[in-house]
């Protein structure tokens, strides 16, 4: 859940963007080619990338196509996913591998990547919540002359260093938080940004700008047009040669995302993420100081936090169902220690103040009974 300006809303219900139609008659479509040119500016400032498409399906789509573009550009057959990652995106990501014959390694911290590996995927935040030094993995994995992959979350980079500035040759991410409310799972936009050397194996599709070699007939300067570009990677022109077989277009979505971004701007992003930060952390004070529970140390976090009570977490998260509030996400299944018997809580700029006491409230009361 987060802060998404009115604006987003309104101009995304404008009958000029509601339309399931792609732009491929550019002297018809300026305003849609428009408005991905500026999704992929938008994309770009963000991640410290140097190009970007106008869109995937999701996260984790996108995070499938990057491993899918580090095996054509290196040669090799495997790729290996840092944990924890969300596991959404390691199964998409095997599903994706699977038809073209790619192995997928989920890695420790310690052992990242081999000369075998395509490229190296990490998560940023990571799936439980922390923030991970992104240089030393980037270092690891071009070590052994393999990419480096960030799956980051948009609206912490504006309070985060860039995965650009931090080694990374491909960024993907999901959009949708920043489109507007949740909607039942979809739809998404999976954001993907690469390094220049990429550009003519990226996915998906990509949104020119160019100029007239001569002025109009009755005078005046060359006009400026927008224009996809690069079509000869993609299926309807290489058929099964293609770099992707991407086909919805995303575009709504990414609209709302653009203008979300620049609506708030580089300071109002970084402020909304600074809130986010001080109000996650505020709440997670709340419940360590609760008799019986604890937060585990998994040293930087931005806004998800793991919470360890009295009762094992399936029992603690019935208790709280009992109390009309749906628990964190039971985590206690993962290998990592620290999510041992516990679960997940996230807490942004846009939770209320009252679900967050009802939550304190609820915790004392099981540790009063326990």
């Amino acid at each position: 859940r987060r802060s998404i300006p009115s604006i987003a809303g309104y101009l995304t219900s404008r009958s000029e963007f509601v339309t399931a139609y792609t732009p491929y008659q550019p002297e018809i479509s300026q305003g849609t080619l428009q408005s991905g040119f500026e999704y992929q500016s938008v994309v770009c400032e963000l991640t410290g990338m140097d190009v970007a498409n106008t869109g995937l399906y999701d996260v984790a789509s996108a995070t499938a196509e990057a491993c899918l573009l580090a095996a054509r550009a290196t040669r090799r057959t495997a790729v290996a996913l840092l944990e924890p990652i969300h596991p959404g995106t390691v199964d998409v990501v095997r599903a994706y591998a699977r038809g073209a014959g790619i192995r997928v390694d989920t890695v420790a911290a310690g052992s990242e990547t081999t000369e075998e590996h395509a490229c190296l995927v990490a998560q940023q935040p990571d799936f439980l919540g922390a923030i991970a030094d992104l240089e030393p993995l980037a270092e690891t994995a071009h070590a052994v002359d393999a990419l480096f992959v960030t799956v980051a979350d948009p609206f912490a980079l504006g309070l985060l260093r860039s995965p650009g500035d931090a080694g990374a040759d491909i960024v993907t991410g999901e959009g949708r938080d920043l489109a507007g409310a949740p909607a039942f799972g979809g739809p998404s936009v999976g954001l993907f940004a690469a390094r220049q050397q990429y550009l003519r194996q990226m996915p998906g599709r990509i949104v020119g700008r160019t100029k007239e070699l001569e002025a109009p007939p009755g005078g005046g300067e060359p006009r400026t047009g927008y224009v996809l570009t690069l079509q000869a990677r993609e299926q309807f022109i290489r058929r099964e040669r293609a770099t992707s077989n991407v086909s919805t277009a995303q575009a709504l979505i990414a609209l709302a995302f653009t203008i979300t971004v620049q609506a708030l701007g580089p300071r109002g992003l970084r402020d909304a993420a600074e809130l986010c930060y001080q109000r996650a952390h505020a709440a997670a004070a709340r419940v360590a100081a609760l008799p019986g529970f604890e937060v585990p140390e998994r040293g930087p976090w931005f806004q998800e936090f793991l919470v360890r009570g009295p009762l094992p977490a399936a029992a603690l998260a019935a208790e709280l169902a009992s109390r009309g509030i749906t628990a964190g996400l039971d985590v206690s299944g993962r290998d990592e220690p620290e999510a041992r018997d516990a679960l997940l809580f996230a807490v942004t700029e846009a939770t209320p103040d009252a679900y967050v006491g009802a939550l304190i409230e609820a915790l004392a009361e099981i540790g009063a009974a326990s």
